[in-house]
């Protein structure tokens, strides 16, 4: 069984390599874009998503490879008495819409993370940011559900399975974090974290 599951990580490892640097470089321009004119990214999911929103935020605000100047990013994932009150208040789908609404602006730019891309906080809230002038990424699997007519860019990992989808997503978003990282801040310490 653990050989299976590092010969379908390898495999959709190459077919993720074979169809998604394209749309990767669109969205790694998108958010350099953003990041140039002095907007911020919006960085949101659901379990395992949440999980690598918040991971790909630090590694903007704090750093990935490089000790830089920070990089405007927050994770909409983070905050329990937002999350439990905009949920009891005004329903679970609301939780990233209402702080899209707050935080966002003109010119940012939401990174939404679902699987399956079907994630009804997440469409509501890719919904909202797009009402207000925001661009958008998403990150899916196969086919990439409801989310793939709402964004700017698709990332939709070549697998239905949840755990592969969710390791090309962190590729992915590591890949995004050197690139801007490296394109941003050339100029500053090249040291690496040990």
């Amino acid at each position: 069984m653990l050989q299976e599951i590092f010969d379908e990580h390898a495999q959709v490892f190459e077919e993720a390599r074979a169809r998604l640097l394209p749309d990767l470089l669109k969205a790694a321009e998108l958010a350099e874009a953003c990041l140039t004119a002095g907007n911020k990214l919006l960085v949101f999911g659901n379990g395992g998503s949440a999980a690598d929103a918040q991971h790909f935020a630090a590694e903007l605000v704090g750093r990935f490879e490089r000790d830089r100047r920070p990089l405007p990013a927050v994770a909409l994932t983070v905050d329990t008495s937002l999350l439990t009150a905009v949920a009891n208040d005004h329903g679970f789908e609301q939780i990233f819409a209402r702080q899209v609404e707050a935080l966002g602006g003109p010119g940012d730019l939401l990174v939404a993370l679902s699987t399956s891309g079907n994630s009804a906080n997440v469409l509501s809230a890719v919904d909202k940011g797009r009402e207000m002038g925001c661009r958008a990424i998403g990150f899916t699997g196969e086919g990439g559900g409801r989310l793939a007519d709402r964004v700017d860019v698709m990332i939709a990992a070549p697998s239905r399975t949840v755990a592969r989808i969710q390791e090309i997503h962190e590729l992915c978003l590591h890949a995004l974090a050197a690139w801007l990282e490296r394109r941003l801040c050339p100029e500053e310490d090249q040291g690496r974290r040990e």
